[in-house]
């Protein structure tokens, strides 16, 4: 299918929602077009034999600035006058918005100054200072970043470029909608993460008037749930705090506009926990190669954790954004590990005397684990005179052959505990 300006202004669905048209959304992708990418989109085998759907990835992490936001934040900017240039613009962001705000931003040799929280991924900043723009780091949150742009906005005069509850913004996030679709017009379903709900608004917008039949799902994670909280209120809600390692949709309010977008277009919104995403930031490492970070991952988190079930159909997953932090990468390595028994870790006590912990190891290394890192406690009140703890850490190939080994060193007469988190 090609995309013509006929093909979206057909359908039976409403295409104005709010203030937002689908027009609107057309005009976003014919300025667009020459200045961004025009992301792939590839079938998973692996993920739809773990799924039972028909997994359909769009790489908009390989988008400009790594992350779809660059599309609402250039169309937005195109739209200022003369004059608005002149006074530069402004931003509050988690990272990915600022980005393109900051792109976009040195397209025009304009002014621009992004507020974002004090937690925002290094590589996230250091890449917004690195396109112009000055980095004001504030508060906890983007709530927090987003006041207190607000205060800055009225002092500076410059113009407020919102990260998502915008009409200009939300028609350029829906350039997104037209593109898939475009590729795969006989698409059943679109998984979407959630954060303000841009992304989803403007994608919703398009893929109700290319389709109307089609189910749209959106994905928050369970620590910041704010439009599944607000749809169950019925109203707009904000949370009282919020926490997920997805930093790119830790949103503690949608926005007024997104949410009766969602509201009237949207069929569902599910939660998906942080396990559940790490894990699915993994498996795109490891079976697919790419780096995408835990926002952009989340929606195909909820396929593969079951939270949602759309076997059999033809299902298209954007992986929104690839900003991740590389240190986060490497507790997310370990963290997934751990969790698929590829690490393990042991308690036991042993008679403190020579040739006892070469009796375990040797237990340890008949079974072809290997060990990493090796831990002595001797003094301790806990303990009995001449008896010592030790914590030993390996590398197993799962789960399975984790309890095995329990099974074989108790059999052995040793007391073998596996190390566990504190409970609060």
């Amino acid at each position: 299918m090609r995309l013509v300006e006929n093909d979206l202004t057909t359908g039976t669905t409403p295409t104005v929602v709010g203030s937002v048209k689908i027009a609107d959304i057309w005009q976003a992708y014919k300025f667009l077009k020459p200045l961004i990418h025009h992301t792939p989109l590839s079938s998973s085998r692996t993920m739809s034999q773990l799924t039972g759907a028909d997994i359909y990835l769009k790489y908009e992490h390989m988008q400009r600035s790594g992350s779809f936001k660059i599309r609402g934040a250039g169309y937005k900017i195109s739209t200022l006058t003369e004059k608005q240039y002149q006074a530069g613009v402004i931003a509050a962001s988690a990272g990915n918005h600022a980005q393109g705000v900051a792109i976009s931003a040195a397209q025009h040799n304009i002014p621009c100054t992004i507020v974002m929280p004090e937690s925002a991924p290094l590589a996230k900043v250091t890449a917004t200072e690195g396109y112009g723009a000055r980095v004001v780091l504030y508060g906890a949150t983007y709530d927090d970043a987003y006041q207190h742009c607000l205060e800055l906005q009225q002092e500076s005069g410059a113009t407020f470029i919102h990260a998502f509850d915008d009409p200009k913004v939300i028609a350029g996030q829906g350039t997104l909608g037209l593109e898939m679709l475009n590729d795969l017009p006989d698409a059943d379903a679109i998984v979407v993460p959630i954060g303000g709900g841009g992304l989803i608004s403007g994608i919703a917008i398009a893929a109700r008037a290319l389709k109307p039949d089609i189910t749209i799902i959106g994905v928050q994670a369970s620590g910041a749930p704010s439009t599944r909280v607000s749809l169950d209120a019925g109203k707009l809600s904000a949370l009282p705090a919020i926490t997920t390692i997805a930093d790119g949709i830790a949103v503690k309010r949608p926005g007024e506009l997104t949410f009766s977008i969602i509201e009237k277009l949207v069929d569902d919104v599910v939660l998906v926990d942080d396990e559940a995403t790490i894990n699915a930031v993994l498996l795109l490492m490891e079976r697919c190669k790419m780096m995408v970070e835990g926002a952009g991952a989340i929606g195909l988190a909820a396929l593969l954790s079951g939270k949602v079930q759309l076997k059999g159909k033809k299902v298209l997953v954007p992986l929104t954004g690839g900003n991740i932090d590389i240190n986060l990468v490497g507790r997310f390595i370990e963290h997934g590990l751990a969790s698929a028994g590829r690490y393990f870790v042991i308690h036991t006590r042993l008679t403190d005397r020579p040739g006892e912990l070469m009796r375990m190891l040797s237990i340890i290394t008949d079974m072809r684990i290997n060990v990493i890192d090796v831990r002595h406690q001797r003094i301790s009140n806990r303990l009995p005179i001449m008896q010592r703890e030790e914590t030993i850490t390996m590398e197993t190939s799962d789960r399975g052959q984790c309890e095995k080994l329990l099974h074989r060193l108790r059999d052995e007469g040793y007391m073998v505990e596996e190390a566990q988190s504190f409970d609060y």
